[in-house]
């Protein structure tokens, strides 16, 4: 019997093709024509004033800190309930974190507490539009706006999202896209900087080509370029651009699998769930989902971890997710306590995600439900 894993990269087919053509080109370092048409794609797709590829979401995120010019004693609102990326970018900064617990349903920062967890300190709420449903970003935008602070998306799991209609990443200042090997088109390790806010734009490019100016001076508006600010080196190789460029121009395709992966389990699974206490993923009526995930909450960690268990001995992987943040042992340093996130530290020891990716085979899929549907919990 073959293993079926969490995840497999998704490839489409011309990855090859299109990383030989940037070598070919001469031009393997950043910025390249590859990085260009990502770029645009990804501009048009979300309606963003400039998207610029990075390395990583990470790298988009310690960007984002940068440009809010964040400093130390400045506090962040986060949910607990996500990677530490998010936090960590701004943590670097000198930021105080304060997490926010989430909603039961949809399991994306509840913004009732935002106004508890105001400070004068204050600066930004930072949302995590979890398994690629779209937050309450309304009232999240209009509670930053009553008190001056910025929000910035961390969409890392949303790309193609939407929430009433609009796409996910489109409405805060800034947001943030990852392209690693585990997100519905990757490039093994990539991201973006979603600038929502003209004013951002020149500056980011500056931070992003390590403090410099080059950008200028490569569209002719300075005759050299210098070090005017701070930065780093945050460009991919246009390589990665062109692997990513392979799956951006097929994203019709490769999302239309992906609903078709997530539907299947969703009706497979239903009358199961309802037998054994078990839940499925909410989607509000008002949210378009980017089918990042396909989860299933469990009424306790035991029967979470034997579920898990009995699946890894018929060779399919299924893994639980994040654990909470303000119970690790940075977020006890930061004042973090048990009670502090009940609903995310019940959910931490109840969700479990099943096989999910692109080249998921219809066979495959089937012996996931087949072993699903063999368990009593």
């Amino acid at each position: 019997m073959s293993k079926i894993p969490f995840n497999k990269p998704p490839f489409l087919g011309n990855e090859f093709e299109y990383m030989r053509t940037a070598i070919n080109s001469g031009h393997i370092s950043g910025d390249g024509d590859f990085t260009r048409r990502c770029s645009t794609a990804l501009e048009e797709l979300i309606g963003a004033q400039k998207v610029l590829l990075t390395t990583s979401c990470t790298h988009a995120l310690e960007m984002a800190a940068l440009l809010l010019d964040i400093q130390p004693g400045d506090e962040v609102i986060f949910p607990s309930f996500t990677f530490v990326s998010t936090v960590n970018a701004f943590v670097l900064r000198g930021a105080r974190p304060v997490f926010a617990d989430i909603h039961a349903d949809t399991l994306n920062l509840d913004e009732s507490q935002l106004e508890r967890l105001l400070s004068p300190r204050t600066r930004a709420v930072v949302p995590v539009h979890y398994a690629g449903v779209g937050c309450e970003i309304d009232p999240i935008l209009s509670f930053a706006r009553q008190h001056g602070l910025e929000v910035v998306e961390d969409n890392a799991h949303g790309l193609t999202g939407t929430y009433k209609g609009k796409a996910l990443g489109s409405f805060g200042c800034m947001a943030t896209q990852s392209f690693h090997e585990t997100k519905n088109f990757s490039c093994g390790e990539g991201g973006a900087l979603v600038i929502n806010d003209p004013s951002y734009i020149e500056r980011a490019e500056i931070i992003r080509e390590k403090g410099t100016n080059r950008s200028r001076f490569f569209r002719g508006m300075v005759d050299k370029y210098t070090w005017v600010d701070i930065g780093s080196s945050y460009l991919p190789s246009d390589m990665l651009a062109a692997y990513l460029w392979a799956q951006l121009e097929q994203r019709q395709a490769i999302q239309a699998r992906r609903k078709q992966i997530w539907e299947k389990y969703d009706d497979a699974l239903r009358d199961w769930v309802a037998r054994n206490g078990v839940r499925q993923p909410f989607i509000p009526p008002d949210r378009g989902q980017a089918y990042h995930m396909y989860y299933l909450l469990f009424p306790s960690l035991a029967q979470r971890q034997a579920f898990i268990a009995r699946l890894k001995e018929q060779e399919i992987l299924s893994v639980f997710h994040y654990l909470p943040l303000h119970l690790s042992d940075m977020g006890l340093r930061y004042g973090g306590k048990a009670g502090d996130c009940p609903v995310t530290e019940r959910v931490s020891d109840q969700l479990v995600r099943l096989p999910f990716f692109y080249n998921l085979t219809d066979a495959e899929q089937d012996r996931v439900i087949e072993a699903v549907l063999s368990q009593s919990i």
